[in-house]
């Protein structure tokens, strides 16, 4: 699997789990009439003013490239020789990362514009919720999933489950903490929670799977899915038996649907657009396969390091470092010493406009710093009812 990164900027969506969203069918631009209306009534000293403004500001912004630039080239231009080294074999060091901290723009901001050219509006995409995830799966499939009576009944099959696969209670309930903040249920959506009112991306669970987490992992999983409802099935009887064959006769057209393109995560973030794809992300949200889904997100992280040689056991912060910056660059941070931790910046592990728009990594700069903050908040978390219950489950 090779996990986009994905959920923000690549990195850390956790940590943008408490901010609000835009509405999802907010405009891009203002209206034509209203723009019509503002260069109507913009005065010639506020042009002349908003000319002054941006001429400021797109010199302090050249004068930033300038910097920036370069910079980002080289982190870009580090990353190639470290994977290079990686798949050859050989030791990473400090030589491999770009040791200074990057520029940030601390210039004006671009004013805006007295009377801006008319244009179109533009809706932006609608990030779909629950209720769009079982319409979907009710159209395309003609199937509901099989929620559970009480929260702490996904709990127990999650860590039923979880620990038969080879998961730890600790792995387990670390991502879980950090990922949901302690409180999260099973439906957990990001920005629906903790007050929130707005989907900010479909990530969801307990482990925030995206649409293209699930239908990636049905691809590679499914065969694996498909094989534990049968046996489950075998041991059923009567309109439990029907209800599950039902169920696997679903999850087998989900799995040809998934497998109809490439094994590659743009291809299936493309299916994951589609209503089937919203239909396929709804069995996140049943009791027999959301907890295998939920698993195997973290699963696919814990097999990347042991072929890369990695056999000692993954504490839940290493774990939820490489199930939210990817498996190379989580891997990359896992195994790097805590010395090199120290001194390596946290840029070295993202790209450039991720980096910029993430307060977390900037204030937490270093790979130490990173490890220590995410470390914290899952010792402050863990304590919270759900991460509890969680807990109790195992």
């Amino acid at each position: 699997m090779c996990p986009h990164l994905i959920r923000a900027y690549l990195g850390f969506v956790a940590l943008a789990l408490f901010v609000g969203a835009p509405p999802v069918m907010a405009l891009d631009v203002l209206p034509a009439s209203t723009t019509e209306a503002m260069a109507q009534a913009a005065s010639p000293q506020a042009i002349a003013e908003y000319r002054r403004k941006l001429k400021e500001y797109q010199e302090a912004r050249a004068a930033f490239e300038e910097e920036a630039g370069p910079y980002w080239a080289s982190i870009s231009e580090k990353r190639k020789g470290r994977n290079a080294k990686r798949r050859n074999r050989q030791p990473i060091t400090l030589d491999d990362y770009v040791l200074t901290h990057p520029p940030l723009y601390t210039g004006p901001k671009r004013p805006i514009d007295p009377a801006p050219e008319p244009s179109e509006p533009r809706e932006r995409k609608p990030i779909p919720v629950v209720a769009d995830l079982l319409k979907a799966a009710a159209e395309e499939f003609q199937f509901a999933p099989q929620r559970p009576a009480a929260e702490v009944d996904f709990k127990r099959a999650y860590a039923r489950y979880a620990q038969a696969a080879g998961l730890t209670r600790e792995q387990a309930v670390r991502v879980y903490s950090f990922e949901t903040g302690g409180t999260g249920n099973y439906d957990v959506q990001a920005g629906i929670e903790h007050g929130g009112k707005r989907a900010i991306s479909t990530a969801m669970g307990y482990n925030q799977l995206l649409t293209t987490n699930s239908v990636d992992l049905m691809a590679e999983q499914g065969h694996e899915f498909v094989k534990q409802l049968t046996a489950k099935a075998a041991t059923l009887s009567g309109p439990a038996r029907k209800a599950m064959d039902h169920k696997l006769a679903v999850l087998k057209k989900m799995v040809a649907f998934t497998r109809t393109v490439p094994d590659e995560w743009a291809a299936h973030e493309k299916l994951a657009n589609t209503a089937q794809g919203w239909a396929v992300h709804a069995m996140v949200l049943d009791i027999d396969v959301g907890p295998m889904l939920q698993t195997h997100k973290l699963l696919t992280s814990v097999i990347f390091a042991r072929a890369k040689g990695y056999n000692q056991p993954l504490t839940g912060v290493a774990l939820e470092m490489m199930n939210l910056t990817g498996d190379g660059s989580g891997f990359d941070l896992v195994t790097m010493p805590q010395a090199m931790r120290e001194q390596v910046p946290t840029s070295n592990f993202f790209q450039r406009g991720g980096y910029e728009r993430n307060p977390v990594a900037i204030r937490h700069n270093t790979a130490a710093k990173l490890f220590a903050n995410m470390d914290g908040q899952m010792d402050s978390y863990s304590t919270k009812p759900g991460a509890r219950e969680l807990a109790a489950a195992f």
